[in-house]
């Protein structure tokens, strides 16, 4: 049996609720990847951004279907890709029904299974400092370098037993910090940033 199908993966139903929905409830969810070679990655998802195309002038796809942002369209339960800075890559969650164009981006990760795997991708060896170790996935680059994501995973399906998300604990909504979302220009005033108070692995105060 493939890992994937012994795990509590999230349903299409879950992906299909309303973007600010899904995006606090990803919180305490452990975000997951079987590579080639069975090594198993597992992280719970600390710290999220949704964005909407209504009234969201932040989200890639508040101007309409483009090549770069088509996936975002395709309704909820897939993974969108993309490439920022010219260096990293963000994944994201699709969220809603078909044309919705509403995505999730997952900011922090605690990593859990798959460390030796994680820190080898992204700093070349897996005997981790601790402050390599604190830094592994504490931020949207980071993440897809630990997971080893890139454009190739593009429109993937989290329904799948490659890449899924696995139901785990829901956090409290007293341990939920909301905030205006970072790194943005435009928008700026929708407090649409979820994060687990006091967790490590949240990328930016």
């Amino acid at each position: 049996m493939a890992i994937g199908t012994s795990l509590n993966k999230l349903t299409k139903e879950f992906y299909t609720q309303d973007v600010l929905t899904v995006a606090k409830e990803l919180l305490g969810k452990s975000f997951c990847k079987v590579n080639e070679d069975g090594t198993f990655l597992s992280g719970k998802i600390v710290e999220v951004e949704a964005y909407n195309k209504i009234n969201d002038e932040a989200a890639h796809s508040f101007k309409g279907v483009t090549k770069r942002n088509e996936v975002m369209f395709m309704g909820g339960g897939h993974l969108y890709i993309y490439f920022i800075y010219g260096m990293y890559f963000c994944a994201n969650v699709i969220t809603g029904y078909q044309d919705s164009g509403s995505a999730v981006l997952i900011r922090g990760i605690e990593p859990l299974t798959g460390i030796d795997a994680m820190g080898t991708n992204r700093f070349g060896h897996s005997d981790l400092s601790k402050k390599e170790f604190n830094n592994l996935t504490n931020g949207p680059g980071k993440i897809c370098l630990a997971y080893n994501l890139s454009k190739n995973n593009n429109g993937e399906n989290l329904l799948s037993d490659r890449i899924f998300i696995s139901d785990a604990q829901n956090i409290s909504s007293q341990k939920i910090v909301v905030t205006t979302r970072i790194g943005i220009k435009k928008s700026v005033e929708l407090p649409w940033r979820f994060f687990i108070k006091d967790n490590p692995f949240v990328s930016g105060k």
